[in-house]
């Protein structure tokens, strides 16, 4: 999470197999609930969103990208942790280069050494549905 008053520029990677989606799952414990966002992070400075996805997803999952193609930029105001969050989002559409990643359930990575996260494939149906939050609810508009 970025620092108070500052927005936080990322670059996400919306991976898709057939009806369903590669995403990250995370938990607000102010709001008690649980999240899915598409994988990624942070773009350093001197670096484009298009190299940021790419070190992200080698950092986090150890996973190589192919068919990267930008979708488009997302403005994303939202509170987590009882804190108000500023993000620009730079989506892009991408695919795995192994397609071990396809067969997983789910995997637990780490962005730092004190917080495991985990990446699993969900039926878009379900956050259709409303069973399940995808973040931001803009993601819609490109599923």
């Amino acid at each position: 999470m970025n620092k108070a008053g500052e927005i936080r520029v990322i670059a996400l990677g919306l991976i898709r197999d057939g009806e369903r989606i590669f995403v990250s799952e995370g938990y607000d414990p102010v709001k008690q609930e649980t999240f899915y966002r598409a994988l990624g992070g942070g773009v350093d400075f001197g670096e484009t969103s298009h190299a940021a996805l790419k070190r992200e997803f080698q950092e986090e999952i150890q996973a190589d990208l192919t068919n990267i193609k930008y979708l488009g930029c997302i403005e994303n105001l939202f509170t987590f942790n009882g804190r108000q969050g500023h993000e620009i989002i730079q989506l892009y559409q991408c695919d795995f280069v192994d397609s071990k990643f396809y067969q997983l359930e789910s995997l637990i990575f780490s962005e730092s050494p004190h917080h495991k996260h985990r990446a699993l494939w969900i039926d878009i149906s379900r956050f259709k549905s409303g069973e399940l939050r995808l973040v931001p609810k803009v993601f819609f508009e490109y599923l």
